[in-house]
């Protein structure tokens, strides 16, 4: 056979698989006796595996990624005219799509005038880092170099940013780890800490972060990284007065808040970015997946004109901010990225989601009410959580097989939905749900029937 033509006879590309691809966070080794999926096709909130079998992704690409659906043929043409144009050229140059989708993107984040490209969620908070490290040394002497992060929080797969990393799961046997990442309390009103309960709680469980900025020593503090809503720790939602407390702590401190957008930006909410939420104005703010809604790889780092011009100075040779991404000198990511804005902008795709929420909200609790292993339901726009319980009462956590009964039995009915998994030791017990944000009530309806009946099946 000629190496530069391939069959697409599905037991010869499942076998190719099998051999050859090192698929992300999954255990080969049942492939051995198991058939790996192989997703062919999408259209909408539709996919079709290898074998044919048609899915409602309730996941967007399985990690909250493809936030315009499926099959979207303006993204992709405008892709490959950009491609044929000009494909690539380092980011030390400029190129008009970069130029363009910086401009635009800058008009939805009012207080934010930089752009600083990448190609995935990991890399941007990379950016971030360093940036926070670099004017640690510029501009304090070496001193507030701390980061800060939060318990239960993600930011990504490599060794800087698992060192900022709040899931203890994702992170074991990778150390060790960065120096001068130090973690901060989870804000689970759900799981409230001991004695924080009450009604003040969101403006108690930000104290606590000032609590570890005292501890540490204010003057030893760079930045704050938080996501607005704890995404894969299980869709915590902040609580009332925590947004509030957080940001007037980091300006009493003079401390950056740095928020990772990267599952709750681009219309995921209700609004272009989950912060937009709560009133607040970060200094750096990271962003990937649904930037181009998977069509193209992109993340940007965005920050204040404060934070661009500590880097300003023409007197120290080692005074920019002396980084390359490489693949952030793609013309594709900033194509598709302007496209998808314009998606999501003609088709009202922000209010939709609010919309689409609602119902998606109003059908989980509905669930919770007849299943006594729902917990709690918690999101904002379409971006959902349902935490499973083995007892309502003292709260529980359903065991992990549980929740992956329910998980697979959705699967089996043609529903693909997400869970916590592999990450906080005795809580992975969160079912997720992220579909696009073209979803409409049938689709939402179809989903959260899906869990009813696994949740019947599985507890009974």
């Amino acid at each position: 056979m000629d190496s530069r033509q391939f069959s697409n006879d599905p037991r010869q590309v499942i076998e190719a698989d099998r051999a050859h691809v090192w698929h992300h966070l999954v255990q080969h080794k049942p492939f051995e006796t198991v058939d790996p999926q192989i997703i062919v096709e999408g259209k909408g909130l539709r996919v079709w595996d290898i074998t044919g079998k048609e899915f409602l992704d309730a996941v967007s690409g399985g990690v909250w990624t493809v936030n315009v659906g499926y099959g979207r043929t303006e993204i992709a043409d405008a892709v490959r005219d950009a491609l044929v144009k000009m494909c690539y050229f380092a980011g030390a140059k400029g190129t008009i799509p970069g130029a363009q989708f910086a401009q635009r993107l800058i008009e939805k984040m009012p207080g934010l005038s930089r752009v600083y490209y990448a190609n995935s969620g990991s890399e941007a908070n990379e950016k971030a880092f360093k940036m926070v490290r670099q004017i640690s040394h510029k501009h304090h002497g070496g001193k507030k170099s701390k980061i800060l992060y939060r318990d239960r929080d993600y930011h990504g797969g490599t060794i800087a940013t698992i060192s900022a990393g709040g899931q203890q799961e994702r992170n074991a046997m990778y150390g060790p780890f960065v120096p001068d990442f130090v973690m901060v309390p989870h804000c689970s009103e759900y799981r409230a800490q001991a004695g924080l309960a009450g009604e003040n709680y969101g403006e108690l469980a930000a104290l606590e972060i000032e609590k570890v900025i005292l501890r540490e020593g204010p003057d030893t503090v760079g930045a704050l990284c938080l996501e607005p809503i704890t995404a894969g720790g299980g869709a915590l939602t902040p609580p009332k007065g925590y947004w509030e407390k957080v940001q007037e702590i980091c300006r009493k401190y003079d401390i950056l808040l740095h928020i990772d957008e990267v599952v709750c930006g681009l219309g995921r909410t209700g609004t272009w970015f989950g912060y937009q939420q709560y009133g607040v104005q970060p200094d750096i703010v990271t962003m990937a997946k649904g930037v181009a809604s998977g069509y193209a790889a992109i993340s940007c780092c965005v920050t204040t004109e404060r934070v661009f011009d500590m880097f300003k100075d023409d007197t120290d040779k080692l005074g920019h901010f002396r980084d390359i991404s490489t693949f952030g000198g793609c013309t594709s990511g900033p194509v598709a990225a302007l496209e998808n804005m314009r998606i999501i902008e003609d088709e009202g795709l922000c209010a939709n989601s609010t919309k689409m929420g609602e119902r998606l909200n109003a059908n989980l609790m509905a669930l919770m009410d007849k299943h006594r292993a729902i917990g709690d339901v918690r999101g904002k726009g379409l971006f959902a959580g349902a935490e499973l319980v083995a007892d309502r009462v003292t709260k529980e956590p359903a065991s992990e097989a549980q929740v992956g009964a329910v998980v697979a039995d959705c699967l089996r009915q043609g529903v693909m939905i997400g869970a916590s998994n592999r990450s906080m030791p005795g809580l992975n017990n969160t079912l997720l749900f992220a579909p696009a944000l073209i979803a409409t009530s049938s689709d939402i309806d179809e989903i959260t029937g899906a869990v009813d009946a696994a949740l019947t099946k599985v507890f009974g």
